[in-house]
């Protein structure tokens, strides 16, 4: 019997055959940036109001990638094709040098960004000076010695006379490091490094996702799988009204903070009104600020909205449009945020709130709710996006289709243009070289991804652990999933009564907190 296959019903995007930031940068007017004003303002401070536009985006980048090219100690580490390790998301510099990315989040420790750093094979890092000491840390633990480390790294400052800001001085602690304004003070290339025709298919993105067994493993993203991903999901922005603008604060190590809030607003032309991290009251006073219309965010956001007073401190009426992704999202979460907004407001006001489901293997979405439906369809993930195909299978076999309407696993079609790893991680199964099915053990808190099978291996290196399981527990009230684990003694007859049990879970949780980055703390118990 013929599979069931589901097509969607939206027409094809062409692929575009080039590289990523050709493809948002070149001209297609005198004057223009990627088909925007180059004086329009893409990237705002939502703190201090400062701001970047296109064309200082395009010569920054050029800058750097002439420097880094041109360094005679980075050089020979920097060379196209070379893999580049990210602390802070600044991607268009190293992608006109030819250079590819793996973002590491800020709070990892040593030992996390170790395994990043050699798994993707990385030579040079890219860091705040903030950042230094955790990077020599790293260093340390891979036995690089300290000279050889600090010839490796880069340290982006906070002295931003390069880009018009204000000046500060060198922490002690990096001086005799390679700086940002040493790279770009040397020149600037003429144009970026061309990826045209098969070209597009070098890898220009090394994003890590949790798998099921061991540690985070790299997911490798094309030059195409960016420029089609956006052209996909383009056209679902297209009914978004208000001044131009959209807030962000999504964390960028995180395939769906790239996609949306470093890549979507250069394409759209937008103002992407940054922040560096989700606070309520920071959130609501820069929506009352800039206006507002557009906000991308995670599910315990609506959590906060639903109840913090900041949003009755504060104007967010201009806030009409949500997307939230990388976690679950709930009608009845939808329905209580959407009430409380929209009851100081106009009869005939809007506030549609839209998610999306994908995979860092599928180049974020493979589904996406249009705004204009996300009344009618509330709690859905909403269409299958363009140049993808779908199953839905009953077994695990993927022999027999689901019936229409039930329960089952969902099969994506294995797409060029859309990305998946051009070697299959341990925890993807690609059926006959079509079809992608996803097999992993995974904990979402707050829309990070946390493996079991990750912390799992770290309590085994707690001495007084002999075995470990890990779970995800969910908390309705944080609408997300909590890290618990489930551990043994090594020598259980040390621990006899409640009390002494207690006092051991406290420590091994404060234990937890010294090996591993926050999202991943024993929340759960």
């Amino acid at each position: 019997m013929a599979p069931q296959i589901y097509a969607s019903d939206i027409p094809d995007v062409p692929t575009v055959n080039t590289s990523i930031f050709t493809r948002i940068f070149s001209a297609r007017a005198s004057r223009d940036i990627g088909g925007f004003p180059g004086s329009r303002a893409v990237f705002i401070d939502g703190a201090t109001g400062a701001s970047l536009t296109r064309a200082q985006l395009l010569h920054l980048s050029l800058s750097f990638g002439y420097g880094i090219q041109h360094h005679p100690i980075l050089a020979p580490l920097a060379k196209r094709g070379s893999t580049v390790l990210r602390k802070l998301t600044s991607m268009a510099r190293c992608v006109a040098a030819g250079l590819r990315c793996t973002f590491a989040n800020n709070a990892y420790v040593g030992r996390e960004l170790a395994h990043q750093y050699s798994d993707s094979g990385a030579g040079v890092v890219i860091t705040s000076e903030d950042g230094v000491g955790a990077v020599r840390t790293m260093f340390r633990e891979l036995g690089i010695a300290q000279d050889e480390g600090d010839r490796r790294m880069i340290v982006l400052g906070h002295d931003l006379r390069w880009a018009g800001g204000p000046s500060a001085a060198l922490n002690p602690e990096c001086r005799g490091l390679v700086t940002l304004p040493d790279l770009l003070a040397r020149g600037k290339l003429e144009k970026e490094e061309q990826f045209d025709g098969a070209l597009a298919h070098e890898t220009v993105y090394l994003c890590y996702s949790s798998g099921t067994t061991g540690k985070p493993k790299g997911v490798e993203t094309t030059h195409q799988n960016m420029t089609a991903i956006l052209d996909v999901v383009r056209p679902f922005f297209l009914e978004v009204q208000g001044n131009g603008t959209a807030l962000g604060f999504l964390p960028c190590f995180h395939l769906y903070g790239l996609l949306v809030i470093l890549h979507l607003p250069l394409i759209m032309g937008w103002s992407m009104i940054i922040q560096s991290q989700f606070e309520p009251v920071q959130f609501c006073a820069t929506i009352e600020r800039f206006k507002i219309p557009l906000a991308f965010i995670v599910p315990p956001v609506l959590v906060v909205l639903a109840r913090h007073p900041a949003v009755d401190n504060y104007d967010v009426s201009s806030l009409e449009y949500m997307l939230s992704a990388a976690a679950p999202l709930g009608a009845d979460l939808v329905q209580q945020v959407k009430i409380r907004l929209l009851a100081k407001r106009p009869s005939r006001a809007t506030c549609s709130i839209a998610q999306a489901y994908g995979l860092t293997e599928t180049t974020t979405a493979t589904h996406l709710l249009s705004f204009e439906d996300s009344d009618q369809k509330i709690g859905s993930v909403g269409r299958l996006c363009a140049n993808l195909e779908a199953r839905i299978i009953h077994d695990e076999e993927g022999i027999v289709d689901a019936d229409e309407g039930a329960p089952g696993e969902l099969w994506a079609t294995l797409i060029e243009s859309l990305g998946i790893p051009k070697q299959p991680t341990s925890h993807d199964e690609l059926d006959d070289s079509r079809w992608m099915t996803e097999k992993k053990e995974l904990i979402k808190y707050k829309g990070f991804q946390v493996a079991p099978a990750e912390l799992e291996s770290v309590l085994l290196t707690h001495p007084d652990i002999a075995d470990a399981a890990v779970i995800g527990v969910e908390s309705r009230e944080q609408a997300t999933e909590l890290p618990r684990a489930y551990v043994v003694h090594a020598r259980p007859q040390e621990i006899q009564g409640l009390a002494q049990i207690t006092a051991f879970a406290e420590s091994v949780a404060k234990w937890m907190e010294t090996k591993v980055t926050r999202h991943k703390f024993l929340r759960g118990g």
